[in-house]
């Protein structure tokens, strides 16, 4: 009976286990020096970051990638969505940070139980995205933070999250 029990029980924790979403939520990597350009493209050191942050995500498998319309975005998430053969869709800035926070937790939603997404947003969205996915922890983050990485369990309406870095230490 207790061996019973207790296959019962791993059975339990593995098939919950797998159906938690896994999102990972980056800021685009170091940008170009560009006064007066809204959007400017991503630095040497940029380039560097959006390397590693694919090879940090070597193992991760991610089913999208989701993105500003900017290119520091875009490029950023390039490497990781191209190792993985994994879309990546630009999520619209119109209407501002909130809505833009809004349309990426919705899209996130919307995404099979045990899906796993990666996001790269800006120093504004990146923690109100992790807060609006139920993650009250996530601090606000500094314009010169680019190694942060939060990583995100969604199950059953709950985010359990941690705080990962990657590449370069980040210098503020």
């Amino acid at each position: 009976m207790k061996r019973l029990l207790l296959a019962t029980a791993v059975s339990l924790l593995t098939a919950t286990s797998a159906m938690a979403q896994t999102v990972y939520i980056v800021r685009h990597a170091e940008k170009v020096d560009a006064p007066g350009n809204p959007d400017p493209a991503l630095s040497e050191a940029g380039e560097t970051r959006a390397a590693l942050l694919a090879d940090a995500l070597r193992e991760a498998h991610p089913v999208l990638v989701l993105t500003s319309p900017l290119q520091r975005t875009v490029q950023t998430a390039a490497p990781t969505a191209d190792y993985h053969s994994a879309p990546s869709e630009a999520v619209s800035l119109e209407g501002g940070g909130a809505a833009h926070v809004a349309a990426t937790v919705a899209r996130i939603r919307a995404l099979p139980a045990d899906a796993t997404v990666l996001v790269v947003g800006h120093s504004n969205t990146v923690p109100a995205i992790a807060r609006a996915l139920g993650y009250a922890e996530a601090a606000d983050m500094p314009e010169c933070e680019y190694d942060r990485m939060t990583v995100l369990h969604l199950m059953d309406g709950h985010a359990h999250g941690e705080v990962r870095r990657y590449g370069a230490a980040s210098t503020c």
